[in-house]
């Protein structure tokens, strides 16, 4: 079981899903991915429920709020990035071009983060770890594995995250799609997809993918607890099968199965 001790700066780190229907998304996530609930009180009739995978932290889902739902929120999964600090992060993302929608706060004892928009209009959330470093489980079926950020201008962006995280992306050789590759340091992360590939009068957005064995078996499991099959599964020469889901409170994310390697 490959597991995480600490995530590298500029890594995706943490997953977590705002919910209108934390039970059922309990249930849904559950059944679909092997995830184990653990609930924690957060105050008066409210709880964050921490999800874990052979006693690992995965992933982590929370209500949304009166407030939330008030200013338009709708639930989501937001991916968390690695970084040694968050005030110095979000200040390079506003200087950068990015908007900064929560400055820096601390997470109790957990580490100190902030929520931030990048010039496309992707949401995303940094991660400075103090008591939590994130996710401790990776490569085991229910795992987050890639992350795709679709906006409608690839270069609008490429600058952005090169400037805050360091990233690198380019086209691979060996793709003429023009997929862009994400890379930190010298792992490969996630990508932005050429524009063509997103769906119509969709906002810009990450999508985050998570690892399972059996493509078309998970994505037939998903519809039959009531999510929506939006897009597959669909077959990526030489990379795998993949599928496109909102769940049954309408969050959209992707299952993945690698090709098998010769």
């Amino acid at each position: 079981m490959p597991t995480i001790d600490r995530h590298a700066p500029g890594s995706f780190c943490w997953f977590e899903l705002g919910t209108s229907d934390q039970n059922a998304a309990k249930q849904f996530y559950s059944s679909l991915l092997g995830w184990n609930p653990v609930d924690y009180p957060m105050g008066p009739n409210a709880f964050y429920t921490m999800f874990k995978l052979s006693g690992k932290d995965c992933a982590a889902a929370y209500g949304l709020d009166e407030r939330m739902k008030a200013a338009g929120v709708p639930p989501h999964w937001m991916l968390y990035i690695a970084v040694e600090s968050a005030d110095a992060t979000a200040a390079k993302v506003a200087s950068a071009g990015g908007t900064v929608l929560q400055p820096p706060f601390d997470a109790m004892t957990f580490g100190r983060m902030a929520v931030l928009k990048d010039p496309a209009g992707a949401s995303f959330s940094i991660w400075e770890p103090k008591d939590h470093h994130g996710t401790g489980i990776t490569g085991e079926p229910g795992t987050f594995c890639w992350a795709d950020l679709c906006v409608p201008d690839a270069e609008q962006v490429k600058a952005f995250y090169g400037a805050v995280f360091g990233w690198q992306l380019a086209v691979s050789e060996h793709d003429n799609s023009g997929y862009l590759h994400i890379k930190n340091g010298d792992t490969f992360i996630g990508g932005v997809p050429p524009a063509q590939f997103n769906p119509p009068n969709v906002p810009p957005h990450w999508l985050l993918y998570y690892y399972v064995t059996d493509c078309d078996a998970s994505t037939a499991k998903a519809k039959e607890l009531g999510a929506r099959v939006l897009m597959g599964p669909m077959d990526i020469e030489k990379v795998g099968k993949m599928s496109v889901i909102g769940d049954p409170q309408g969050v959209v994310f992707a299952l993945f199965t690698p090709a098998p390697h010769a």
